[in-house]
């Protein structure tokens, strides 16, 4: 598997760097337009999800600080660590399928094919399934008040059950989507400025903090493939993700030029996670408790966060397949999706589904694609640099 990521993981920046270089000034539109700041807004929410507010805490900053034990992280600190996890280079696959959504994909409709379609929609289904799985299994941590702390308990389902049941209802309508993504932004700009005036962290100490993430930039290459099999996990978490956030994003673009787009979503988004890590990171090293209303309002920033990821990805497979309320009415629409999603949630909690093997997949789609246009549709790409000057939905 770790061949297999890293294959994909350099064609992914080679891809992205041939497209920004070949279609530097193409200004990108998707179907429906927003202003920049939902844009950005609608991609942050849709492609993060409930492991950015509960993995750092819970499980990552011990791992990564634990060097006798783990001796690959003793290059750089925990905060470079979590950061190179989740921020800048990473969000690059992010630019690179929203791209092909915006300027080639309206002219190869490679993924109308019914195969690639039927595939495409199993891995969009799977991942949002994924998502719920891992907001079950760090509840515990979370909310020790229920149960023991540590055992998924029938609570615990129940609220799982209850979000997937709120994301399915939330995407039947595009406006709730866009609603709640800006919402969620806010409120995760809220529960930072409310963990930071908790702990009474000041300047200099955030200062402190925050330059912890310099170990990231000064080793940025290592990030670049594998570092160990927990980081080739977050890799092919972020591949499952690629296509379909660049799928349902495009559609929002509101005509950046490519090289803007590049810079936005990998600088715009890397600013909150950096300010996000380092005050975790401060709470982490100064051994400040989060037990009780802390953990309470992290959990529901990390709800509406599955919520937001959930019901984007919702909203994208039934427009796909089209299973749509016109079609089925509300109610019918809500039950089945919620059914489905929490079964295959289910079944990746207890690891019958793994989301490498999501990631593999969704690899296999890249290099399909590819194959494709080099054998069918090769005038889409042919046209010298600077020669493209209509919007990408004339392409």
């Amino acid at each position: 598997m770790t061949y297999l990521i890293s294959v994909g993981i350099l064609m992914a920046f080679t891809l992205v760097i041939i497209c920004t270089v070949k279609w530097w000034n193409l200004r990108l539109i998707g179907p429906t337009p927003v202003p920049h700041y939902v844009f950005i807004a609608i991609l942050f929410t849709s492609g993060l999800d409930v492991g950015l507010i509960m993995f750092p805490l819970a499980f990552d900053f011990p791992l990564y600080a634990d060097t006798e034990a783990n001796p690959a992280y003793s290059f750089t600190n925990p905060l470079a660590l979590e950061f190179g996890f989740w921020g800048f280079l990473i969000w690059a696959f992010y630019f690179l399928t929203a791209f092909y959504f915006c300027a080639i994909e309206p002219r190869v409709e490679f993924f109308k094919k019914p195969l690639v379609r039927l595939v495409n929609n199993v891995v969009i289904v799977t991942t949002c399934a994924f998502t719920g799985s891992l907001f079950l299994v760090y509840l515990p941590f979370y909310l020790p008040g229920i149960g023991d702390g540590e055992t998924v308990v029938a609570t615990f389902y129940v609220i799982v059950f209850a979000v997937i049941l709120a994301a399915a209802y939330s995407s039947t309508d595009i406006k709730y989507v866009k609603v709640l993504s800006v919402g969620s932004s806010a409120l995760f700009l809220a529960l930072i400025a409310f963990l930071w005036i908790y702990a009474g962290i000041s300047p200099g100490e955030f200062g402190e903090s925050i330059a912890h993430i310099g170990g990231y930039f000064g080793n940025l290459h290592r990030f670049v493939l594998p570092v160990t099999e927990y980081h080739e996990f977050y890799l092919f978490w972020w591949f499952a993700w690629s296509i379909m956030i660049g799928q349902f994003t495009s559609r929002f673009v509101g005509g950046m030029k490519t090289q803007h787009m590049l810079a936005a979503l990998m600088i715009v988004p890397s600013i909150p996670l950096a300010i996000w890590f380092s005050v975790l990171f401060y709470y982490y090293e100064a051994g400040i408790s989060t037990e009780g209303f802390v953990n309470i309002a992290m959990v529901i920033v990390g709800t509406t966060f599955v919520i937001n990821s959930l019901d984007s990805l919702i909203r994208l497979y039934t427009d796909n397949l089209d299973l749509t309320t016109e079609r089925f009415g509300k109610w019918k629409y809500v039950a089945g999706n919620t059914a489905v999603l929490f079964l295959l949630t289910l079944l990746f909690k207890s690891q019958w589904l793994q989301i490498e093997w999501i990631g593999g997949i969704v690899i296999a789609l890249y290099v399909s694609v590819l194959v494709y246009i080099a054998m069918r549709a090769q005038h889409v790409v042919s046209d010298p640099k600077g020669t493209y000057k209509k919007p990408a939905l004339d392409l």
